[in-house]
């Protein structure tokens, strides 16, 4: 089989598990479970905050969900308006601003998170750690290697 094949039959697979985790049902159902009342754009933002482990730009919220820069900045106003965020003074330039979590946004985020992270859990319950491992390793692989060269095919930024 050749190398074209094997990645053709890998399309439709990466098609089920996009179509697996972002249906509107599974976040519903985590949200549910996790006693939250957020919108999945609203969770996004916060999820970039928590897995970052830092402070963030609007632009680099925006970059890391893939969406435009305005969607980023009205989730984040809503996450402000409900106590789940707040700016702070970016140290490196007084002049912008970093998006943090507050204290309830990062209890809201860790509870969202524990209940995903338990279905993954219990999904793969029964692979051997290796295996488990080994998902991790290449799956990171593809999408650092895709993204990397979508981002080339793109050509270069404004000058």
């Amino acid at each position: 089989m050749h190398d074209d094949d094997l990645l053709a039959e890998l399309l439709p697979r990466l098609t089920q598990l996009s179509n697996v985790l972002n249906r509107g049902r599974m976040y519903e159902q985590a949200a549910a479970s996790a006693g939250i009342t957020l919108e999945r754009a609203a969770m996004g933002v916060l999820n970039v905050l928590k897995l970052s482990g830092e402070p963030l730009r609007i632009g680099e919220i925006a970059d890391r969900l893939q969406v435009a820069g305005p969607h980023a900045t009205r989730q984040v106003q809503g996450l402000e308006q409900r106590g789940l965020v707040h700016r702070i003074a970016d140290p490196d330039d007084q002049r912008a601003r970093l998006i943090e979590l507050t204290p309830e946004g990062t209890s809201i985020t860790e509870r969202y998170m524990r209940t995903v992270l338990g279905w993954f859990t219990g999904a793969l319950a029964d692979w051997p750690a290796e295996d488990r491992r080994d998902l991790g390793r290449l799956l990171g692989r593809m999408v650092d290697d895709l993204s990397a060269h979508l981002k080339s095919l793109d050509g270069p930024g404004p000058s």
